[in-house]
């Protein structure tokens, strides 16, 4: 297999060798994965003892686990699992997973000879760094490989913090069950679990892509840049429509809209740690986008992550210390033409702990670009033009950008024209149907405004010429007017440009102190019982 760019970006942080352009285990880690392919290994304690000779073939110890990861995953298969749970683990599962491994050199070399991947447009496995827009496409076989390597933590960490890559290891995961032992802990342990005893019986053979998009910050003719004020302030976009879900999951949405990952900037936030919201909840009931840890550094501010094609493993119940594993969930989305599900997911993280900054108009445009960036189809520029010409909207709001730029496989970009739009993997959906499901983005754990957050969204996902928003309040009492509220925006036929003046004059108002109701309120204080409000009249 010869070494190319795309192999060399991504092989420091693979716990492979390389030799003669061939990849390969060390003969010391070949003899371990044979005594766990061969079921020799039958408690958390000779598991351990395993984890610990690979890491020693792959000249890993310098790089130490956290402190008491021994002692979780002894915990967890030794005293957690029950007998039978433990007997059919070691006899069934471990297996499986040791000769998995044993096949991961042949699995990326195979990867690497796909057709696909020597094209101009490569979707190799490779580092993707910040601002490298680029789509990588894995088999979910080798994907369940790859987590195999977080499973026994084969995976060097040197050098991960620096190039801002979040840990893939699941060595914290077990260490923190037993420093700090919480249900949901052990719950989010049994999603992984489940998931490795479902690969095990029967491995899936669909495909998965991950993409890294961006808003480019410097107004050039090749590129979709990031809007300022004034984009947002004359945009003609009408809004597209507004659905308010006060019950549901977003990840239970039948539609095939965007679902959006309320991410942190790592992707994955603490779903290797001990954080268990929504973005890490995702992660652990598909734990296919764990893999995009290890090649996807830290998102910059005109920057999304979108993954098409995870499958769902487990169903749940609870939320945070309420969390649960509640067994298993059978995924039956349909797949596309390049056999991934139709499960598409955007991560977008929010700014943490805004206070009221996050009413000032810097901190408005990077939230709105934020998520327009997530929501944009990441296609032709042509394709995206002729949407906003077919809505009656001004081509004049893109005249920056003519197409949109694709690394080529020598790292470098190249522009894509209209008349080969039809063959670029970007263009596979039929995009017309497919709207965003989200929810209280940002406004958790990240204390954002619930009400700025979900005009901001709407008003992105109306600029993306999304067709609707299917919006989850999960009950938020200040949103409980949403739904009332949206239905008369709408009726108002208010633009895009419309809306987001509306926002500005109030986040003006809000960062000065001159109110300190909400946005719903502010806009419409008579669905409160406080009179009429404003005049809006000369909007409607």
């Amino acid at each position: 297999m010869e070494e190319s760019e795309e192999l060399q970006s991504i092989l420091p942080y693979l716990p492979l060798l390389m030799r003669s352009s061939s990849l390969f285990w060390p003969s010391q880690a070949v003899e371990t994965l044979r005594e766990l392919g061969g079921g020799r290994v039958d408690s958390g304690r000779l598991l351990f003892q395993a984890i610990s000779d690979l890491r020693k073939a792959l000249s890993l110890s310098s790089q130490p686990l956290s402190p008491s990861t021994s002692l979780g995953y002894e915990l967890f298969f030794d005293e957690v699992m029950s007998g039978e749970e433990s007997r059919k683990w070691f006899q069934e599962v471990v297996p499986v997973l040791g000769n998995l491994l044993l096949r991961l050199p042949s699995l990326l070399e195979t990867h690497y000879q796909n057709p696909h991947n020597s094209m101009r447009r490569t979707t190799a496995l490779r580092l993707l760094d910040s601002q490298q827009q680029g789509i990588i496409f894995l088999s979910q076989e080798l994907i369940a490989a790859l987590l195999g390597c977080s499973f026994f933590c084969l995976f060097p960490v040197k050098d991960r913090y620096v190039n801002h890559l979040p840990m893939i290891n699941f060595d914290e995961l077990f260490a923190s069950l037993y420093e700090d032992y919480s249900q949901k802990q052990e719950n989010k342990i049994w999603c992984i679990i489940h998931y490795f005893q479902r690969i095990s019986s029967k491995m899936p053979k669909g495909i998965v892509s991950f993409e890294r998009k961006a808003l480019h910050l410097k107004n050039d003719y090749t590129h979709i840049s990031c809007p300022d004020a004034n984009f947002w302030s004359t945009s003609t976009v009408p809004l597209c429509r507004f659905e308010v879900h006060n019950s549901g999951l977003i990840e239970d949405q039948s539609s095939e809209a965007v679902e959006v990952d309320f991410a942190n900037k790592y992707l994955g936030g603490g779903a290797l740690g001990r954080g268990c919201v929504q973005e890490e909840i995702r992660f652990m009931v598909s734990p296919e986008l764990i893999a995009g840890m290890l090649f996807l550094p830290a998102m910059a501010d005109n920057e999304a992550i979108e993954i098409v094609g995870v499958e769902r493993f487990s169903s749940y119940t609870g939320y945070a210390s309420s969390f649960r594993f509640s067994g298993d969930y059978v995924d039956e989305r349909e797949v596309d033409a390049l056999g991934r599900r139709k499960t598409r997911i955007v991560a977008i993280d929010a700014l943490c702990s805004p206070g009221t900054r996050q009413y000032r108009m810097n901190f408005l445009l990077r939230e709105i670009n934020k998520a327009f960036c997530g929501f944009l189809y990441q296609c032709e520029y042509q394709l995206y033009q002729k949407k906003l010409q077919e809505n009656g909207c001004s081509s004049a709001l893109f005249d920056a950008a003519t197409s949109t730029s694709m690394e080529t496989s020598d790292g470098k970009f190249s522009n894509h024209k209209a008349e080969n739009s039809q063959n670029d993997y970007h263009c596979m959906d039929q995009v017309d149907n497919i709207g965003v499901a989200t929810g209280n983005w940002g406004c958790g754990a990240f204390g954002g405004d619930p009400e700025l957050k979900t005009i901001i969204q709407w008003l992105a996902s109306s600029q993306a010429v999304r067709p609707f928003i299917a919006y989850y309040t999960f009950g938020l009492e200040a949103l409980q007017s949403l739904d009332e509220v949206a239905h008369w925006i709408l009726a108002q036929r208010w633009t895009v440009g419309d809306l987001w003046n509306m926002l500005v004059e109030y986040s003006t108002s809000r960062s000065k102190g001159e109110t300190n109701v909400g946005f719903l309120h502010w806009l419409l204080p008579s669905i409160y019982g406080h009179g009429t409000g404003i005049d809006l009249s000369n909007l409607a």
